[in-house]
């Protein structure tokens, strides 16, 4: 069995981390933000700030800051001086923050990049190879006892989906279902009644949820990326099986706010299409959620399939 998962701390405003090179200054930082030492002068040049929707804070930062940080170093000649790293608790609120000009630069999956792009107006401009993957999709799994042999033995059963803001572990498999033909209706609950011409589905909010829900059998499927369903532990894994594959689409977006210079825009392209030539750009990669590298790969087609797919869920 998978061991039990924590659950995680819920994001209640938004953490500002701000990295300079002097010492830190004296000022203790306020209660709303949680930052790391503040610079006793400003730096020269504007800052480059980079992203994300966590409920984590504290960890997106210290995955974010060498990346902002490498950024900064390397954009020099655009006037750039420091890197700096926002972590917002929702969509809209970097939508807002992009539009705003307060950040600079968002990655994100096909799916929230697609409304986070409408919201605000972001340019999409590179792929970014997230866990070394250039691409991925979502499964549909069940548990191998479960006595399920089809995708129709999910009539009138129920299926878990991550969160509504996924693209592997809710957006395409949704629309999996829905391109099969099925009629997938939302319940509040696992234990609420689905009629035989349904498939139910709830929402876990955290893959780990999701395999345990299978696992224990509160739910008969679920739904997840490929490369977190390999993670599973063999032991646990080797009583599931995956029903269905969705589509593939680009594994990350990279956006950046809307009427950047262009010139800031191709110099932020280059630095970071040549960070995997050099160690010090390898380095940062690693350190970036295991990034293998970015590319020229034209995000804006897989945005435009996801609002083929957003509209479509939206008109059922």
């Amino acid at each position: 069995m998978l061991p039990n998962f924590c659950g995680k701390l819920i994001l209640l405003g938004l953490v500002t981390a701000v990295v300079g090179c002097s010492p830190p200054a004296a000022t203790p930082p306020s209660p709303e933000a949680e930052a790391s030492p503040a610079a006793t002068s400003e730096p020269a040049g504007e800052p480059i700030v980079l992203a994300d929707v966590s409920k984590n804070a504290a960890q997106k930062i210290r995955q974010f800051q060498p990346m902002a940080d490498y950024l900064a170093e390397n954009l020099g000649e655009y006037d750039i001086g420091a890197g700096e790293v926002k972590v917002a608790p929702n969509l809209e609120a970097i939508a807002a923050m992009l539009k705003s000009g307060e950040v600079d630069i968002y990655f994100d999956s096909p799916y929230p990049a697609m409304r986070v792009s409408d919201a605000s107006g972001a340019e999409p401009v590179l792929r970014r190879w997230k866990g070394g993957n250039a691409e991925y999709f979502g499964v549909i799994f069940i548990r191998k006892d479960s006595g399920i042999e089809s995708i129709e033995d999910l009539q009138g059963r129920t299926i878990a989906f991550e969160e509504d803001v996924s693209t592997s572990g809710y957006f395409l498999p949704l629309n999996y279902l829905i391109d099969a033909g099925f009629n997938p209706v939302q319940k509040a609950s696992p234990l609420d009644d689905v009629a035989p011409d349904e498939i139910g589905y709830v929402f876990s909010n955290d893959d780990e949820n999701t395999i345990q829900w299978v696992i224990s059998g509160n739910v008969e499927a679920g739904a997840a990326d490929l490369p977190t369903f390999m993670a599973i532990p063999e032991e646990s894994r080797s009583a599931l099986k995956i029903l269905a594959e969705t589509e593939k689409l680009a594994r990350h977006i990279v956006l950046v706010r809307p009427g950047m210079d262009p010139e800031l825009v191709e110099g932020i392209k280059a630095v970071l299409m040549d960070m995997d030539k050099t160690p010090a750009g390898q380095a940062v990669l690693e350190s970036f959620e295991k990034t293998a590298k970015f590319d020229a790969f034209p995000p804006e087609a897989d945005l435009n399939r996801m609002r083929e797919l957003y509209d479509r869920v939206q008109n059922r």
